[in-house]
């Protein structure tokens, strides 16, 4: 039997029903506010002139956060008829009362698993019902599996797949034993077909998986059509890649999220580069449709136009959020544009229906490779409008001069990195990425208003990345760590506390061997499980980690991989001696443009270090993840930032007019809804970022009564 409160819930929407155009309630029942992933609300009872009277409705604990397991929560809530849906740190899945926090019910998706580890985070979740409203699901994605759960009790629904879940590691050309797929955003709705995310492996591993994007009939499962981002032969592009790439080569797969035209039918699908991320001489070409902005008929996953927005990644700079589909205006006429941000900090604009670029764009020269057996491509194409949201390159001018000390460190590393400029190739001598990994612009997404405003946060982090010759011998433990483990920990297996990445030096005092073969075989919190690889390879790995000055005194074996030479030292940021960015301030900010015009109304600093505030240093901004939302109210309200605060700014002029010191990092997008007509925002605390602790918690705030 349904919660009771869902059960009443349910009866007053069918009495109103199809008349809830008058209810006082206001839902935000789409992933980042509606299909067109606007992440914008109508609600205007928060305003600019009380925003400062906030304070806390409601809090919901799940006591679940696992520091040992890194836990986060990314989600973006969805509420219904009064009723919030969230995923938690443990990646269940809650009902809560929207209006109190009261919990309703909740959903253990590992009931039938051995354990959670190695299934990273979930960052929201997809609402579908019957024209009637009798039949409502919550459909969400845990490791490789996407479940449909009865809204009002909170089950899994028997018809649906197998027992109420889908395996997304079938259907996708490939034997899908070991594969690594997973999904950590939510699926896209239009009628009855969802339109699945997901995650593969990028590094240079084996058993890569292809990321084709796949659709599937809500009410029972089935796959309903695939469109192969890494084309068969036959299929256009196909010679945009390597002979055999389609069997071989993982990746182009869209794991950000998928936006919705519902006139038009058309799902908008941004995708990632093709593994491995940073060589790829086994897969020369262009590699569409890696990269790629796809318009697809959602009803038959047919190709409506495209647009390859980087050729030839080698800098792991897939498409990181859910495209904006919003109305400009030319000339006095409304056009429907989708704007794509990225990880370099750039905004590209296309007319909806076409592809044809809205702002124009040029092709630049840049420069070649000289790794073995990579051939970059010659050119990139980069918008000219709207000017980039982030700096595009580290000179010497903006190495941080917080202190002298500071100064000095990085300088003298600067110099030993090749010279920065955008799309400069991998190199075993160092590649300044700037911005970083991470972005520009990350998945937390744009939020934009109905007059084209476009607001968007920004990271300015250098990173450094540098290849390792994998082909040079030594421990085959060493090979494998190499080849699946340094891309996170590090070549020299110091991890990164920034990164809540651990160290793994002196582990065999801190874990027996069975322990640690037990985290390579299964995974742990975010990271992955490396069941794909045969079981003696496990045994290499967790000697090597337990005694890499023994392991690597052994017997010299040639690369267990020699299709793949080259490696890399991980996923750095390049920081001070005391931790804090290379470059010069602003290092997060926060962006309102008109995509009208191109042109930018405002940009401010994100985030404050007081330590450095109280040194009299002017704000800084701060890396920030998760996205803003945007009201009617004129209000912009964010979390994001690695300081924990929300935060609520003017939208006209990017004035700062609210903040909330937040029970751990709200690295996640906020939502907002009225019951009874009293609007609350809601932000999912989730920590576990960026060395801040974590969290489980859930915290509303609405105006005092």
């Amino acid at each position: 039997m349904p919660h009771p409160k869902i059960r009443i819930s349910l009866h007053s929407a069918l009495l109103l029903w199809p008349l809830t155009l008058f209810s006082n309630n206001q839902n935000w029942s789409t992933y980042l506010g509606d299909a067109h992933s606007s992440q914008y609300s109508t609600l205007d009872q928060i305003t600019t002139e009380n925003v400062d009277q906030l304070e806390v409705a409601w809090r919901w604990d799940g006591g679940m956060a696992s520091p040992e397991n890194r836990s986060q929560i990314q989600c973006n809530p969805i509420v219904i008829d009064g009723v919030l849906y969230g995923s938690t740190a443990m990646l269940h899945l809650v009902a809560l009362d929207a209006a109190t926090g009261e919990q309703l019910w909740s959903f253990n998706p590992f009931s039938m698993e051995a354990s959670r580890s190695g299934l990273g985070v979930n960052r929201g979740l997809t609402y579908w019902e019957s024209t009637d409203r009798s039949d409502r699901r919550i459909l969400y994605a845990t490791s490789h599996f996407l479940w449909a759960i009865d809204a009002w009790t909170g089950k899994p629904i028997p018809t649906f797949g197998k027992g109420g879940r889908v395996d997304l590691r079938e259907n996708m050309g490939r034997d899908s034993e070991g594969l690594f797929v997973i999904s950590n955003s939510p699926g896209a709705i239009f009628e009855n077909t969802i339109a699945m995310p997901v995650r593969v492996n990028e590094g240079p591993g084996g058993n890569l998986a292809p990321g084709h994007i796949r659709a599937y009939d809500v009410i029972t499962g089935e796959m309903q059509w695939i469109f192969h981002t890494i084309p068969q032969p036959g299929q256009e592009g196909f010679e945009t890649w390597s002979e055999n790439a389609h069997n071989e080569v993982g990746g182009a797969n869209v794991w950000s999220g998928i936006s919705v035209d519902p006139e038009r039918g058309i799902f908008f699908c941004p995708t990632g580069s093709a593994s491995f991320d940073f060589w790829g001489g086994n897969r020369l070409g262009d590699n569409l449709y890696a990269n790629s902005l796809i318009a697809l008929d959602a009803r038959t996953g047919e190709r409506i136009w495209h647009y390859q927005i980087v050729r030839h990644d080698l800098w792991d700079r897939d498409l990181p959020a859910s495209p904006n589909l919003l109305t400009i205006e030319r000339d006095g006429k409304p056009i429907p544009a989708v704007a794509q941000i990225t990880k370099s900090g750039h905004v590209f604009v296309f007319h909806r229906e076409t592809g044809e670029p809205l702002f124009p764009i040029e092709d630049i020269m840049v420069p070649s490779s000289d790794l073995i057996g990579e051939v970059a491509s010659p050119t990139q194409p980069l918008p000219t409008i709207p000017k980039p949201f982030a700096r595009q390159i580290f000179s010497a001018d903006l190495i941080t001069d917080i202190s002298a000390e500071s100064r000095r460190a990085v300088l003298e590393r600067f110099h030993t990195l090749r010279p920065h400029m955008p799309f400069t190739p991998p190199s075993t001598q160092g590649t300044i990425i700037f911005p970083g990994f991470d972005g520009g612009g990350e998945w937390g997404g744009a939020a934009h208003n109905p007059d084209g405003i476009l607001y968007v946060n920004g990271n300015e982090m250098p990173w450094v990345l540098t290849m390792v010759d994998a082909q040079i011998g030594g421990h085959p433990g060493r090979q494998m760590y190499l080849q699946n483990c340094a891309g996170c920990h590090g070549a020299d297996l110091k991890g990164s506390p920034a990164q809540n990445i651990p160290t793994l030096e002196g582990l065999r005092n801190r874990l027996t061997p069975g322990q640690v073969a037990d985290i390579v075989m299964n995974g742990k919190g975010v990271m992955p499980n490396f069941k794909y690889l045969p079981e003696n390879y496990h045994k290499q790995i967790v000697d090597f980690i337990l005694d890499p000055e023994k392991a690597s005194t052994s017997s010299p074996v040639r690369s267990i991989n020699p299709g793949i030479p080259y490696t890399h030292t991980g996923y750095r940021r390049w920081t001070d001696p005391d931790g804090y960015p290379a470059v010069k301030p602003p290092w997060g900010t926060l962006n309102a443009i008109d995509l009208n015009t191109g042109e930018y109304l405002w940009a401010v600093p994100l985030g404050e270090v007081e330590a450095l505030t109280q040194r009299g240093v002017p704000p800084t901004g701060i890396e920030n993840y998760g996205g803003p939302v945007v009201t009617a109210g004129g209000l912009l309200f964010i979390a994001a930032t690695k300081d924990e605060f929300m935060r609520a700014f003017d939208t006209a002029t990017g004035e700062e007019l609210w903040k909330f010191k937040l029970p751990a990092g709200g690295y996640a997008t906020p939502a907002t809804y009225s019951i009874d007509g009293k609007q609350y925002v809601v932000i999912a605390c989730g920590g576990g970022k960026m060395g801040t602790p974590s969290g489980d918690t859930y915290l509303a705030f609405s105006l005092p009564q």
